[in-house]
């Protein structure tokens, strides 16, 4: 199959709901207001891309390739970025929500996410290292056998994981967010 080439374009409102993405490269383009929910964007390569005011819920991302993109204030529900390629997957999002999605098994090093809302993701076997949580919301997210050396939890919430389960030399946590590293003992914490 024939694939093409499609560089600094920018789509604005588009729905590929109703518009067929073709299985192309993509390379820095933007994505302005375009809806992907429910889409199949497998086999599509995304290479300096911005994705802005986007929805990408539930989107079929089977060897899809990230590669340097930013998503920003966008909906991504139920996303399993562990089917993406991981050959040179790169993402940052800022002020998103990205509940219920999958990681594992995915290298995110040196990441930063600020303000997104992570509600039951999977980071399960995950390498986290250097990942900067700024502002994000855990509530619920899994880490276990994950890598979260010199990761920086300081301004993170509502997170609960187990040292024990976890590699997280050098990585920070703020006075405040100490609980979530005891909430397995059932401890009261007094501030």
């Amino acid at each position: 199959m024939h694939k093409h080439f499609v560089e600094d374009k920018t789509f604005d409102k588009v729905n590929f709901k109703e518009t067929v993405l073709l299985k192309e490269e993509y390379e820095n383009c933007m994505f302005t207001t375009c809806n992907f929910s429910d889409t199949d964007l497998s086999n599509v390569k995304f290479i300096s891309c911005r994705f802005d005011h986007c929805n990408l819920s539930m989107a079929l991302l089977g060897n899809t390739a990230f590669k340097n993109i930013n998503f920003t204030n966008s909906k991504m529900l139920g996303l399993r970025f562990d089917h993406c390629s991981q050959m040179a997957f790169e993402i940052t999002a800022d002020n998103c929500i990205l509940n219920h999605c999958s990681f594992y098994q995915v290298k995110l090093k040196n990441t930063v996410f600020t303000s997104v809302q992570f509600e039951e993701t999977d980071f399960t076997e995950a390498d986290l290292t250097g990942v900067v949580f700024n502002n994000c919301n855990l509530h619920k997210a899994v880490f276990e056998n994950t890598i979260l050396e010199k990761a920086d939890f300081t301004t993170a919430y509502n997170y609960a994981l187990d040292p024990e389960l976890n590699r997280i030399k050098n990585a920070k946590f703020s006075l405040n967010g100490i609980s979530g590293l005891l909430h397995k003992y059932q401890i009261e914490i007094i501030h």
